[in-house]
């Protein structure tokens, strides 16, 4: 039976080469190609992932420099390319817009003369723009493409209620939804710790102090920035997001996931990529969940399309 599994890495800075060091970490490939506009970055990100393959706890995966044939015969591709947030500039995504949109139409007109059939992950910012713009741009399956987009807001929401509480942060549940950046939001209606209710945490926890959801809203938007001005870049987070992805069309889990794709008409928003909860499987993005949310959480889902139209006329995409 062939296992074989070959994932694509586009853009192997920060971001990508966290993503290529995870999947070997988590052992989700047999080979992975490394494409970058700087080749020699690529080929010493690959060579250097390589050497760690020697190691008796990893797996033998081939790590080389790629080119864009490399997508002909790919299972997954994940999409990195592209500048993002530095250090003291303004806090904000959709400020890369207009720059990204020209990156990613790029570097998917070369992917879809080669396939039509790998599993797209796109992780370049801002993250809902770069995923609308290839998703209606080009004639490739949607279900093949979804953009990591709130998975790391709720990987970071879960840490801090987690901290606060002094659990596992696993067992904290629910979403974080709507834009992958300033517009993202708690959807407090679906949170939980262990099947325990949000509003009687602070009880069974004997906490003092109410927990302060507009506090916990500004740290999750704050905090990224706070990595990026402290750290210089957010990497490992979202590689770990990825990874989560891959692995759920790899073992094809039906999981259900905060991922961004475009928008059909769920809470009558149209033409944007947005997060809500979607089933991942095989055979890509299979369903999409609108689920129950509050009136005030309905609101900002509204103001999260708003904000992602507002980039997507900025960088001229219709």
């Amino acid at each position: 039976m062939n296992q074989r599994r070959k994932i694509v890495v586009i853009g192997a800075s920060n971001v990508g080469s966290a993503v290529a060091n995870k999947i070997a970490d988590f052992q989700l490939a047999t080979e992975v190609a490394l494409i970058d506009i700087n080749e020699d970055k690529a080929w010493g990100e690959a060579k250097d992932s390589s050497h760690a393959t020697s190691c008796i706890y990893s797996t033998n995966i081939k790590f080389h420099l790629g080119d864009y044939d490399d997508c002909k015969d790919a299972n997954i591709i994940v999409i990195t390319a592209g500048p993002s947030i530095r250090p003291g500039e303004t806090p904000d995504r959709l400020k890369l817009a207009g720059t990204n949109v020209k990156i990613m139409s790029s570097v998917f007109s070369e992917i879809v003369k080669r396939t039509k059939e790998a599993m797209i992950i796109m992780i370049t910012n801002p993250l809902d723009v770069a995923t609308y713009a290839v998703s209606t741009m080009f004639d490739y399956p949607r279900h093949l493409i979804l953009g990591t987009g709130t998975l790391l807001e709720t990987y970071r929401f879960r840490r801090i209620l987690a901290d606060r509480y002094q659990v596992d942060p696993k067992t904290i549940h629910g979403y974080v939804l709507g834009e992958h950046g300033n517009a993202a939001f708690v959807a407090w209606s679906t949170t939980g710790c262990a099947g325990f209710s949000i509003d009687l945490l602070d009880e069974y926890f004997h906490h003092t102090e109410k927990l302060s959801k507009a506090g916990v809203e500004k740290e999750l938007v704050q905090v990224a920035y706070d990595v990026i001005n402290r750290k210089g870049f957010t990497n490992t987070g979202v590689a770990m997001a990825a990874c989560r992805y891959i692995k759920a069309v790899l073992y094809d889990e039906h999981t259900i996931l905060p991922c961004s794709a475009v928008m059909e008409g769920e809470y009558g928003i149209k033409n944007v990529a947005l997060s809500i909860p979607r089933m991942v499987c095989a055979d890509g993005v299979v369903r999409s969940f609108e689920i129950h949310l509050s009136d005030d959480e309905l609101e900002k889902m509204h103001k999260a399309a708003q904000s992602v139209r507002h980039a997507l006329d900025g960088a001229g995409v219709k």
